[in-house]
């Protein structure tokens, strides 16, 4: 799913923009959670190899990390759509978003690396913050969202008799800011529920109780389950992107087909 994804954006230069951009990068961190993160994982805990080991707690994490920040960034750049719509275009540039997401791979990098080089007993509240910050950011942003998308309404319905083909259009930009609002919304909840397992974890570590082995096994599943839903609810709540990736598939079979 998130291959297909990837090769819906490279192929269709028409819904390139800052926001593809990320959600790109989401795509390209939720393909390597399946890829690598979860075999890894798994190879880990069948073999119980000192390497594999060593290879799972430098990749395992900062992968995960990676497709929490970008979900924490597309969440930002929602809300400041809406907060700024009429300097949107100059304040998020690709530039910026592009430096961006090189910052959140190099800091997820460096986090998983602290584990790994120095062996931190505090690496957990190091991911816990981490998790909180980007929770706690989020939630932030969708107040906002939800008090600006409020305020554009009641706006439009108080000059809806005055200016009828200005409130006709305000409320088209509304709409299209609300659904987008909404659709990043619905990623949030997905990922609320699928690291809600290991934030509690964490929280129960970081008070010194017991560590559960089956619990731990259980809420890092949870945690490589989102980067399997994401492509889903792209192609459900997307429609540029799920016409994009529908039409890539025609290709590629078009394609098999004139081949054979």
């Amino acid at each position: 799913g998130n291959a297909l994804v990837l090769a819906a954006i490279i192929r269709t230069p028409s819904i390139r923009s800052t926001h593809m951009i990320m959600l790109c990068s989401l795509a390209v961190s939720d393909f390597l959670v399946g890829l690598v993160a979860q075999p890894i994982y798994i190879a880990e805990h069948l073999t119980k190899n000192s390497i594999v080991n060593n290879v799972s707690k430098l990749t395992v994490p900062s992968i995960c990390i990676v497709s929490l920040m970008t979900i924490t960034a597309i969440t930002v750049d929602r809300f400041l759509a809406l907060h700024y719509h009429m300097r949107y275009a100059t304040l998020v540039t690709e530039s910026r978003v592009k430096y961006t997401l090189i910052i959140i791979w190099l800091f997820s990098l460096l986090v998983s690396g602290l584990d790994f080089w120095s062996k931190l007993e505090g690496f957990p509240f190091i991911v816990e913050s981490v998790v909180t910050i980007c929770l706690a950011i989020c939630s932030y942003s969708y107040i906002r969202i939800y008090c600006i998308v409020r305020r554009h309404q009641l706006e439009i319905h108080a000059q809806q008799q005055a200016l009828e083909s200005c409130t006709a259009e305000n409320n088209l930009n509304t709409t299209r800011l609300k659904r987008s609002a909404m659709n990043t919304f619905v990623f949030y909840i997905a990922l609320i529920i699928c690291h809600l397992p290991i934030y509690v974890l964490l929280t129960l570590h970081s008070l010194s109780i017991k560590d559960w082995q089956t619990e731990w096994r259980f809420s890092h599943t949870a945690v490589f389950m989102n980067s399997s839903i994401n492509p889903i609810l792209y192609g459900w709540r997307l429609r540029e992107l799920r016409t994009a990736v529908i039409k890539t598939v025609r290709q590629m079979l078009c394609k098999q087909t004139d081949e054979n």
